[in-house]
């Protein structure tokens, strides 16, 4: 018989600890798009514009095509100039990240990083603004996921750090989520991303990428529960295999305050399975939000989730989901679906 005990962790007892250095050099895409490419991106024929989007965003790497000549004394086709930045608005599960990690991986560029937008804040909370600057300057290429528009304090830090970028050759690649099929907001989040970085809105071209989650397509639109007997046996059979997490959910949270957001990668480091028990419903904003940013990196890690008590896609109340984080937790939420499924 396996001994599994060995392999089951617990997150609570982990306090990781990661230096501003060690932040950089962890800035590249999520394992899960390590080989993200502009041809493996699969864009649907039913949205035309995550097909124009990739053929933009190929001319922003490097990649695009060569204009096609006429004859003679026929005039070459003008392509637009292209800005320093480009930001891509729309729906979560519309593929905006496997764009984002395809510039990352198709341009020649000797410097570059890849990072969500809180690795980025966390990465000025750990230097200083100042060390962050001397730090990044000189890249050719940031690459922000999931810029952040509720926080207008890191909203502005950011403002100021790519400010001071641009003006040195760095070129920017951001995403941010809008709710899929929520007229209007789409186009709102971009005006929001604009408004919000005003003294940069010459710098950023915006992309509108319509469509549908992705992650939702083949699921049933519910976060998998198991009862206790299937828990255990789950816990056991991915145990089994590598090293699985068993946490209280009440004791995850109260620990997550514990611990920066900007380590939460580490808090997972090595388990290959994440199991929550007795999952409630979240009543408390910062406690909801900490969740989320946990969910973010378990989610880019691939991780699958084994949960008992309240199902996950029920884990924000209806309060939340009409607040002003709502994009945050619809996007969570879908993940989490995935997650379960996963496991």
């Amino acid at each position: 018989m396996t001994d599994t005990t060995s392999r089951t962790v617990h997150l609570t007892e982990r306090q990781p600890t990661v230096t501003g250095p060690e932040m950089l050099a962890s800035m590249v895409p999520p394992p899960q798009f390590d080989t993200a490419t502009f041809d493996s991106y699969r864009a649907d024929p039913a949205y035309p514009s995550q097909e124009e989007a990739k053929e933009t965003l190929m001319r922003f790497a490097g990649r695009g095509a060569p204009v096609k000549r006429g004859g003679l004394f026929s005039r070459a086709k003008k392509e637009p100039e292209l800005k320093p930045g480009v930001y891509l608005d729309g729906g979560f599960g519309v593929g905006k990240t496997h764009l984002l990690a395809s510039i990352y991986h198709a341009m020649p560029a000797r410097r570059k990083y890849f990072g969500s937008f809180i690795e980025y804040t966390a990465l000025v909370g750990a230097l200083g603004y100042k060390n962050t600057v001397d730090l990044l300057k000189g890249a050719d290429l940031l690459c922000i996921d999931e810029f952040e528009l509720d926080d207008p304090g890191d909203t502005m830090v950011m403002t100021r750090l790519l400010g001071e970028l641009v003006p040195t050759g760095t070129r920017l690649a951001a995403t941010s989520n809008t709710p899929p099929n929520a007229l209007g907001e789409g186009r709102f989040a971009a005006q929001d991303f604009l408004r919000e970085i005003h003294a940069m809105s010459d710098s950023f071209q915006t992309l509108r990428i319509d469509g549908v989650d992705f992650r939702q397509r083949a699921l049933d639109g519910h976060a998998v529960v198991l009862d206790d007997a299937a828990y255990k046996a789950a816990i056991a059979t991915v145990g089994a295999e590598g090293a699985v997490s068993d946490d209280l959910f009440d004791e995850l949270i109260r620990h997550l305050a514990q611990v920066h957001p900007s380590r939460y990668i580490r808090l997972i480091d090595g388990v290959g399975g994440v199991g929550l028990r007795d999952v409630r419903q979240l009543t408390d904003q910062s406690e909801a939000l900490r969740f989320v940013a946990f969910i973010d990196r378990v989610y880019d890690a691939q991780i699958p989730i084994i949960a008992t008590g309240l199902g996950l896609d029920s884990v924000f109340s209806d309060e939340m989901l009409a607040g002003g984080y709502r994009k945050k937790y619809l996007r969570a939420i879908s993940r989490l679906n995935a997650l379960t499924h996963s496991a």
